[in-house]
Protein backbone atom coordinates (compact mmCIF):
# COMPACT_ATOMS: atom_id res chain seq x y z
CA UNK A 1 0.00 0.00 0.00
CA UNK A 2 2.99 2.78 -0.11
CA UNK A 3 2.56 3.53 -3.42
CA UNK A 4 -1.50 4.40 -3.20
CA UNK A 5 -3.73 6.28 -1.03
CA UNK A 6 -6.23 3.43 0.06
CA UNK A 7 -6.46 5.05 3.64
CA UNK A 8 -6.02 2.47 6.59
CA UNK A 9 -9.24 1.80 9.39
CA UNK A 10 -7.00 4.43 11.88
CA UNK A 11 -7.25 7.24 8.94
CA UNK A 12 -10.63 6.86 7.28
CA UNK A 13 -11.94 9.68 9.23
CA UNK A 14 -8.86 11.69 8.50
CA UNK A 15 -8.97 12.83 4.82
CA UNK A 16 -11.72 14.85 4.36
CA UNK A 17 -13.55 14.63 1.14
CA UNK A 18 -13.27 19.09 0.36
CA UNK A 19 -10.60 21.19 0.69
CA UNK A 20 -10.23 22.60 4.14
CA UNK A 21 -10.07 26.24 5.11
CA UNK A 22 -6.50 27.69 5.18
CA UNK A 23 -5.62 27.74 9.13
CA UNK A 24 -4.38 31.19 9.50
CA UNK A 25 -2.52 30.36 13.19
CA UNK A 26 -0.50 27.85 11.11
CA UNK A 27 0.94 31.07 9.07
CA UNK A 28 1.28 32.69 12.09
CA UNK A 29 3.24 30.10 13.78
CA UNK A 30 5.55 29.79 10.94
CA UNK A 31 6.37 33.46 10.84
CA UNK A 32 6.87 33.32 14.37
CA UNK A 33 9.40 30.15 13.61
CA UNK A 34 11.12 31.59 11.25
CA UNK A 35 11.79 34.96 12.62
CA UNK A 36 12.81 32.99 16.21
CA UNK A 37 14.86 30.45 14.47
CA UNK A 38 16.60 33.99 13.40
CA UNK A 39 17.28 34.78 16.90
CA UNK A 40 19.64 31.89 17.06
CA UNK A 41 21.55 31.76 14.10
CA UNK A 42 21.98 35.44 14.15
CA UNK A 43 24.97 34.71 17.31
CA UNK A 44 26.64 32.46 14.39
CA UNK A 45 26.93 34.92 11.95
CA UNK A 46 28.10 37.73 14.73
CA UNK A 47 30.72 35.05 16.09
CA UNK A 48 34.60 35.45 14.81
CA UNK A 49 34.43 32.31 13.05
CA UNK A 50 31.13 32.07 12.43
CA UNK A 51 29.66 28.40 11.68
CA UNK A 52 32.70 26.90 12.61
CA UNK A 53 32.59 28.48 15.75
CA UNK A 54 29.67 26.83 16.88
CA UNK A 55 31.29 23.53 16.45
CA UNK A 56 33.90 24.43 18.67
CA UNK A 57 31.51 24.98 21.34
CA UNK A 58 32.36 28.94 21.70
CA UNK A 59 30.41 29.45 25.43
CA UNK A 60 27.34 30.53 26.35
CA UNK A 61 26.96 33.84 27.63
CA UNK A 62 26.83 34.10 32.06
CA UNK A 63 23.41 34.70 33.16
CA UNK A 64 24.92 36.97 35.53
CA UNK A 65 27.63 38.84 33.78
CA UNK A 66 25.23 39.13 30.68
CA UNK A 67 21.84 38.62 31.54
CA UNK A 68 20.08 40.28 28.66
CA UNK A 69 21.93 38.03 26.06
CA UNK A 70 21.58 35.09 28.38
CA UNK A 71 17.88 35.63 28.02
CA UNK A 72 17.90 36.10 24.28
CA UNK A 73 19.52 33.19 23.74
CA UNK A 74 18.32 30.95 26.15
CA UNK A 75 14.62 31.77 25.04
CA UNK A 76 15.35 30.93 21.05
CA UNK A 77 18.25 28.57 21.23
CA UNK A 78 16.41 24.87 19.86
CA UNK A 79 12.93 25.91 20.37
CA UNK A 80 11.83 27.86 17.46
CA UNK A 81 14.01 25.36 15.40
CA UNK A 82 11.63 22.48 16.92
CA UNK A 83 8.86 24.18 16.14
CA UNK A 84 9.47 24.92 12.98
CA UNK A 85 10.73 21.09 12.60
CA UNK A 86 6.80 20.63 13.91
CA UNK A 87 5.13 22.82 11.17
CA UNK A 88 6.73 20.95 9.07
CA UNK A 89 5.47 17.66 9.60
CA UNK A 90 2.06 19.54 9.90
CA UNK A 91 2.36 21.09 6.53
CA UNK A 92 3.08 17.37 5.38
CA UNK A 93 -0.03 15.83 7.08
CA UNK A 94 -2.21 18.51 5.03
CA UNK A 95 -0.03 17.50 1.94
CA UNK A 96 -1.26 14.10 2.58
CA UNK A 97 -4.90 14.90 2.58
CA UNK A 98 -5.01 17.23 -0.07
CA UNK A 99 -3.45 14.15 -2.18
CA UNK A 100 -6.14 12.15 -0.95
CA UNK A 101 -8.79 14.31 -2.20
CA UNK A 102 -7.48 14.62 -5.56
CA UNK A 103 -6.31 11.10 -5.96
CA UNK A 104 -2.74 11.25 -6.67
CA UNK A 105 -0.59 8.44 -5.83
CA UNK A 106 1.27 8.61 -2.54
CA UNK A 107 4.41 8.91 -1.64
CA UNK A 108 5.43 8.91 -4.96
CA UNK A 109 3.27 12.43 -5.98
CA UNK A 110 4.99 13.86 -3.07
CA UNK A 111 8.60 12.58 -3.88
CA UNK A 112 9.52 15.67 -6.33
CA UNK A 113 8.75 18.20 -4.11
CA UNK A 114 10.91 16.38 -1.62
CA UNK A 115 14.08 15.89 -3.90
CA UNK A 116 13.40 19.57 -4.71
CA UNK A 117 13.74 20.96 -1.52
CA UNK A 118 16.78 18.85 -1.19
CA UNK A 119 18.39 20.62 -3.90
CA UNK A 120 17.79 24.03 -2.46
CA UNK A 121 18.78 22.98 1.24
CA UNK A 122 21.79 22.10 -0.57
CA UNK A 123 22.55 25.62 -2.89
CA UNK A 124 21.79 27.27 0.52
CA UNK A 125 24.67 25.16 2.15
CA UNK A 126 26.80 25.60 -0.14
CA UNK A 127 26.42 29.46 -0.77
CA UNK A 128 24.94 30.83 2.59
CA UNK A 129 24.70 29.15 5.52
CA UNK A 130 26.13 25.75 6.68
CA UNK A 131 23.64 24.74 9.22
CA UNK A 132 20.59 24.45 6.56
CA UNK A 133 17.56 22.81 7.93
CA UNK A 134 16.20 21.91 4.48
CA UNK A 135 18.65 19.03 3.65
CA UNK A 136 17.73 17.08 6.56
CA UNK A 137 13.82 18.05 6.75
CA UNK A 138 14.01 16.75 2.87
CA UNK A 139 14.98 13.69 4.13
CA UNK A 140 13.39 12.78 7.22
CA UNK A 141 10.27 13.89 5.00
CA UNK A 142 10.88 11.44 2.93
CA UNK A 143 10.51 8.98 5.42
CA UNK A 144 7.48 10.17 7.37
CA UNK A 145 5.60 10.44 3.99
CA UNK A 146 5.45 6.63 3.78
CA UNK A 147 4.48 6.42 7.26
CA UNK A 148 1.76 8.34 6.37
CA UNK A 149 0.40 5.67 4.03
CA UNK A 150 0.82 2.98 7.04
CA UNK A 151 -1.80 2.80 9.96
CA UNK A 152 -1.63 4.63 12.93
CA UNK A 153 -0.16 2.18 14.80
CA UNK A 154 2.89 1.77 13.14
CA UNK A 155 3.03 5.65 13.40
CA UNK A 156 3.07 5.53 17.19
CA UNK A 157 5.89 2.46 17.07
CA UNK A 158 8.04 4.24 14.99
CA UNK A 159 7.23 7.71 16.54
CA UNK A 160 8.09 6.70 20.53
CA UNK A 161 11.12 4.56 18.99
CA UNK A 162 13.13 7.63 17.34
CA UNK A 163 12.76 10.00 20.51
CA UNK A 164 13.70 7.29 22.75
CA UNK A 165 16.60 6.30 20.81
CA UNK A 166 17.76 10.22 20.38
CA UNK A 167 17.15 10.93 24.69
CA UNK A 168 19.31 7.47 25.15
CA UNK A 169 22.27 8.87 22.42
CA UNK A 170 21.73 13.02 24.07
CA UNK A 171 21.94 11.10 27.31
CA UNK A 172 25.32 9.16 26.31
CA UNK A 173 26.53 12.36 24.78
CA UNK A 174 26.62 14.58 27.90
CA UNK A 175 27.57 11.63 29.86
CA UNK A 176 30.78 11.57 28.12
CA UNK A 177 31.09 15.35 27.98
CA UNK A 178 30.69 14.62 32.08
CA UNK A 179 33.15 12.22 32.52
CA UNK A 180 35.97 14.14 30.30
CA UNK A 181 35.02 17.37 29.66
CA UNK A 182 37.30 18.83 26.84
CA UNK A 183 39.58 21.97 27.80
CA UNK A 184 41.17 22.14 24.51
CA UNK A 185 41.20 25.34 22.65
CA UNK A 186 41.69 24.29 19.24
CA UNK A 187 43.81 24.35 16.61
CA UNK A 188 44.75 28.29 16.68
CA UNK A 189 45.55 31.15 18.67
CA UNK A 190 41.84 33.69 18.00
CA UNK A 191 41.42 33.80 21.71
CA UNK A 192 37.57 32.13 21.36
CA UNK A 193 39.06 28.65 20.65
CA UNK A 194 38.58 29.02 17.20
CA UNK A 195 41.34 28.54 14.38
CA UNK A 196 42.48 31.76 13.37
CA UNK A 197 42.51 30.32 9.75
CA UNK A 198 38.49 29.56 9.97
CA UNK A 199 38.42 33.33 11.55
CA UNK A 200 39.58 34.80 8.48
CA UNK A 201 37.80 33.04 5.92
CA UNK A 202 35.19 34.89 7.29
CA UNK A 203 36.43 38.30 8.28
CA UNK A 204 38.08 38.30 5.09
CA UNK A 205 38.12 35.55 2.52
CA UNK A 206 36.27 35.98 -0.47
CA UNK A 207 32.64 34.73 -1.17
CA UNK A 208 34.76 31.54 -3.13
CA UNK A 209 36.76 30.95 -0.16
CA UNK A 210 33.75 30.54 2.32
CA UNK A 211 32.16 27.96 -0.29
CA UNK A 212 35.62 26.23 -0.43
CA UNK A 213 35.69 26.03 3.26
CA UNK A 214 31.90 24.85 3.67
CA UNK A 215 32.76 21.87 0.53
CA UNK A 216 35.83 21.12 2.56
CA UNK A 217 34.05 20.99 6.05
CA UNK A 218 30.73 18.98 4.97
CA UNK A 219 30.46 16.37 7.20
CA UNK A 220 31.07 18.48 10.20
CA UNK A 221 29.01 21.10 9.59
CA UNK A 222 26.33 18.45 8.30
CA UNK A 223 26.03 16.86 11.61
CA UNK A 224 23.62 18.38 13.30
CA UNK A 225 20.67 16.56 11.33
CA UNK A 226 22.60 12.96 11.32
CA UNK A 227 23.01 13.04 15.52
CA UNK A 228 19.22 14.46 15.88
CA UNK A 229 17.58 12.24 12.84
CA UNK A 230 15.69 10.72 15.63
CA UNK A 231 14.46 13.88 16.94
CA UNK A 232 13.16 15.11 13.60
CA UNK A 233 11.17 12.25 12.45
CA UNK A 234 9.23 12.32 16.14
CA UNK A 235 8.53 15.64 15.71
CA UNK A 236 7.73 15.36 11.76
CA UNK A 237 5.32 12.72 13.28
CA UNK A 238 4.18 14.88 16.25
CA UNK A 239 3.14 17.31 13.95
CA UNK A 240 0.80 15.12 11.80
CA UNK A 241 -0.49 14.01 15.12
CA UNK A 242 -1.75 17.60 16.50
CA UNK A 243 -2.94 18.53 13.01
CA UNK A 244 -4.99 15.39 12.97
CA UNK A 245 -6.01 15.97 16.83
CA UNK A 246 -7.70 19.76 15.63
CA UNK A 247 -5.46 21.61 17.18
CA UNK A 248 -4.67 24.41 14.95
CA UNK A 249 -9.03 24.05 14.50
CA UNK A 250 -10.53 27.65 15.12
CA UNK A 251 -13.12 25.13 16.97
CA UNK A 252 -13.70 24.96 20.85
CA UNK A 253 -11.85 21.81 20.90
CA UNK A 254 -8.86 23.35 18.99
CA UNK A 255 -8.68 25.84 21.60
CA UNK A 256 -8.62 23.81 24.45
CA UNK A 257 -5.97 21.61 23.35
CA UNK A 258 -3.80 24.80 22.76
CA UNK A 259 -4.17 26.11 26.43
CA UNK A 260 -3.18 22.32 27.33
CA UNK A 261 -0.05 22.71 24.92
CA UNK A 262 0.64 25.70 26.12
CA UNK A 263 -0.07 25.08 30.37
CA UNK A 264 2.24 21.55 30.01
CA UNK A 265 5.01 22.61 27.37
CA UNK A 266 6.13 25.72 29.28
CA UNK A 267 5.26 24.48 32.34
CA UNK A 268 7.64 21.36 31.89
CA UNK A 269 9.78 22.37 29.71
CA UNK A 270 11.02 25.80 30.63
CA UNK A 271 12.07 24.83 34.35
CA UNK A 272 13.96 21.55 32.90
CA UNK A 273 15.58 23.88 30.04
CA UNK A 274 16.47 26.28 32.69
CA UNK A 275 18.19 23.74 34.83
CA UNK A 276 20.07 22.47 32.47
CA UNK A 277 21.74 25.72 30.82
CA UNK A 278 22.85 26.73 34.27
CA UNK A 279 24.55 23.11 34.47
CA UNK A 280 26.87 24.30 32.44
CA UNK A 281 27.78 23.62 28.53
CA UNK A 282 28.21 19.68 29.40
CA UNK A 283 24.10 19.54 29.26
CA UNK A 284 24.18 21.50 25.83
CA UNK A 285 23.23 18.85 24.01
CA UNK A 286 20.01 18.02 26.17
CA UNK A 287 19.11 21.55 26.81
CA UNK A 288 19.43 22.04 23.24
CA UNK A 289 18.30 18.81 21.81
CA UNK A 290 15.29 17.21 24.29
CA UNK A 291 14.36 20.12 26.66
CA UNK A 292 13.88 22.57 23.84
CA UNK A 293 11.32 20.80 21.83
CA UNK A 294 8.89 20.67 24.80
CA UNK A 295 9.25 24.17 25.45
CA UNK A 296 8.31 24.73 21.08
CA UNK A 297 4.73 22.86 22.19
CA UNK A 298 4.41 25.26 25.07
CA UNK A 299 5.23 28.23 22.14
CA UNK A 300 2.40 26.50 19.95
CA UNK A 301 -0.15 26.72 22.92
CA UNK A 302 0.77 30.31 24.19
CA UNK A 303 0.88 31.55 20.49
CA UNK A 304 -2.50 29.94 19.85
CA UNK A 305 -4.33 31.13 23.06
CA UNK A 306 -2.97 34.57 22.47
CA UNK A 307 -4.12 34.80 19.22
CA UNK A 308 -7.41 33.03 20.26
CA UNK A 309 -8.21 35.61 23.16
CA UNK A 310 -7.42 38.43 20.79
CA UNK A 311 -4.36 39.55 22.76
CA UNK A 312 -1.88 39.48 19.67
CA UNK A 313 -2.12 42.93 18.39
CA UNK A 314 -3.57 42.76 14.64
CA UNK A 315 -0.02 44.59 13.16
CA UNK A 316 2.06 42.18 14.50
CA UNK A 317 -0.12 39.17 13.33
CA UNK A 318 -0.79 40.42 10.06
CA UNK A 319 3.73 40.64 9.76
CA UNK A 320 4.08 37.09 11.14
CA UNK A 321 1.22 35.69 8.84
CA UNK A 322 2.78 37.36 5.39
CA UNK A 323 6.45 35.97 7.13
CA UNK A 324 4.74 32.26 7.14
CA UNK A 325 2.88 32.69 4.35
CA UNK A 326 6.51 33.27 2.66
CA UNK A 327 8.80 31.30 5.11
CA UNK A 328 10.94 29.15 2.26
CA UNK A 329 11.79 32.69 0.90
CA UNK A 330 12.20 34.64 4.59
CA UNK A 331 14.33 31.63 5.80
CA UNK A 332 16.64 31.72 2.91
CA UNK A 333 16.78 35.62 2.57
CA UNK A 334 17.49 36.24 6.61
CA UNK A 335 20.31 33.99 6.37
CA UNK A 336 21.43 35.55 3.38
CA UNK A 337 21.17 39.24 4.68
CA UNK A 338 22.89 38.50 7.79
CA UNK A 339 25.47 37.05 5.65
CA UNK A 340 26.00 39.97 4.17
CA UNK A 341 26.12 41.72 6.97
CA UNK A 342 28.51 40.20 9.29
CA UNK A 343 31.02 38.12 7.25
CA UNK A 344 33.98 40.13 5.57
CA UNK A 345 32.35 39.69 2.00
CA UNK A 346 29.90 42.74 3.11
CA UNK A 347 30.01 45.30 6.00
CA UNK A 348 31.73 43.27 8.68
CA UNK A 349 29.83 43.79 11.47
CA UNK A 350 31.59 40.72 13.12
CA UNK A 351 34.90 41.67 13.12
CA UNK A 352 33.72 45.47 13.47
CA UNK A 353 31.83 45.08 16.37
CA UNK A 354 33.92 41.93 17.85
CA UNK A 355 34.40 43.86 21.35
CA UNK A 356 30.93 45.67 20.99
CA UNK A 357 28.90 43.87 23.54
CA UNK A 358 25.65 41.48 22.33
CA UNK A 359 23.06 44.49 21.61
CA UNK A 360 24.52 45.40 17.69
CA UNK A 361 23.64 41.62 17.32
CA UNK A 362 20.22 42.18 18.90
CA UNK A 363 20.14 45.00 16.84
CA UNK A 364 21.04 43.29 13.71
CA UNK A 365 17.87 40.76 14.45
CA UNK A 366 15.46 43.19 14.87
CA UNK A 367 16.29 44.96 11.70
CA UNK A 368 16.24 42.00 9.91
CA UNK A 369 12.84 41.03 11.01
CA UNK A 370 11.30 44.44 10.28
CA UNK A 371 12.64 43.88 6.62
CA UNK A 372 11.16 40.65 6.96
CA UNK A 373 7.67 41.48 7.81
CA UNK A 374 7.55 44.89 5.33
CA UNK A 375 8.93 42.85 1.91
CA UNK A 376 7.02 39.68 2.54
CA UNK A 377 3.74 42.13 3.41
CA UNK A 378 4.57 43.99 0.27
CA UNK A 379 5.25 41.14 -1.83
CA UNK A 380 1.98 39.52 -1.35
CA UNK A 381 -0.14 42.52 -2.07
CA UNK A 382 0.78 41.73 -5.76
CA UNK A 383 1.98 38.43 -5.71
CA UNK A 384 0.14 35.27 -4.14
CA UNK A 385 2.96 32.81 -2.93
CA UNK A 386 6.58 34.15 -2.25
CA UNK A 387 9.80 33.97 -4.76
CA UNK A 388 11.29 30.72 -3.87
CA UNK A 389 7.65 29.21 -3.22
CA UNK A 390 6.55 30.63 -6.65
CA UNK A 391 9.87 28.93 -8.58
CA UNK A 392 9.27 25.71 -6.12
CA UNK A 393 5.95 25.47 -7.74
CA UNK A 394 6.11 26.11 -11.33
CA UNK A 395 9.58 23.44 -11.13
CA UNK A 396 6.79 20.98 -9.51
CA UNK A 397 4.16 21.84 -12.47
CA UNK A 398 6.29 21.72 -14.69
CA UNK A 399 7.52 18.50 -14.24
Amino acid sequence: MPNSLRASKDDASIAPTSAPARLPLLDVLRGAAILGTLMTNVWIFAAPGSEWAFLQGVPMPDPVDEPVEALFRFLADGKFLSLLTILFGVGLAIQYDSAARRGTPWPRGYRPRALFLFAEGTLHFVLVFGFDVLMGYALTALLVARLLARSDRVRRVVMWASVSLHVVLMSLITLALLADPSEDSGNGDSGNGVSTAAVDVYAHGSWADQISFRLENALALRMEPVISFGLLVFLFLLGVRLHRAGAFAPNDGGRRLRARMAVWGLGLGLPFNAALWLGGEEFFFLGRYVAAPVVAVGYMGLVGVLLDRGWLPALLTRGLSSVGRTALSCYVLQNLLCMLACYGLGLGLAERFADSGPWWVMGLWGAVCVLLVVGSTLWLRRFSHGPLESVQRKALRRR
